[in-house]
């Protein structure tokens, strides 16, 4: 089957009800990745649709990839509340061998973090005067994790008014002799 207009130009508010996981999905998003996503979904809302196939025969919607937006939508209350209970959803129709094609490209094409770009992104955050503790929240970081970026970024400065930093020894004089 070939694509005529990309599904984006077609996104629908499907209520959650309707909706409903396909049980082949291998992706799998730790917590602190998923209290990552309540967060962005609560901050910036829903910036990309689900993808479904729609079962005529049983009137829902079979999702395809965003199984774990659709289950922020479950599971936070806040968002729940602000979203009416819609998703937004586009449609693919596709057989099941294809669908789950379809699921492995959407998981495997999200790529991964450069750590060096990770590192300047947290070096400018720095000097925007962001602090560890915002850097951490929106961006989805551990104390550990922070430290490890700013230490191997090499940037002095990102330590210098820090208490963990180690102060200029002080010069001890040397006799003469």
């Amino acid at each position: 089957m070939s694509v005529d207009q990309s599904p984006v130009y077609a996104v629908k508010a499907v209520p959650l009800e309707k909706i409903v996981a396909n049980d082949y999905n291998p992706n799998i998003v730790a917590p602190p990745e998923m209290k990552l996503l309540e967060l962005s979904i609560w901050e910036d809302g829903f910036t990309m649709p689900c993808v479904c196939y729609y079962d005529n025969e049983n009137d829902r919607y079979i999702l395809v990839d965003g199984y774990h937006r659709y289950s922020v939508l479950r599971s936070s209350k806040r968002i729940y509340q602000r979203e009416n209970g819609l998703l937004p959803v586009v449609v693919i129709d596709k057989e099941l061998s294809n669908r789950m094609a379809s699921t492995i490209r959407h998981n495997r094409a999200r790529g991964s973090h450069n750590i060096e770009l990770m590192c300047h992104i947290v070096a400018e955050l720095d000097k925007a005067g962001m602090s560890d503790q915002w850097i951490m929240k929106n961006i989805g970081m551990d104390r550990d994790e922070l430290l490890r970026l700013k230490q191997i970024s090499g940037l002095a400065d990102l330590f210098s008014d820090k208490s963990f930093s180690i102060p200029n020894p002080v010069e001890t004089p040397v006799p003469e002799e």
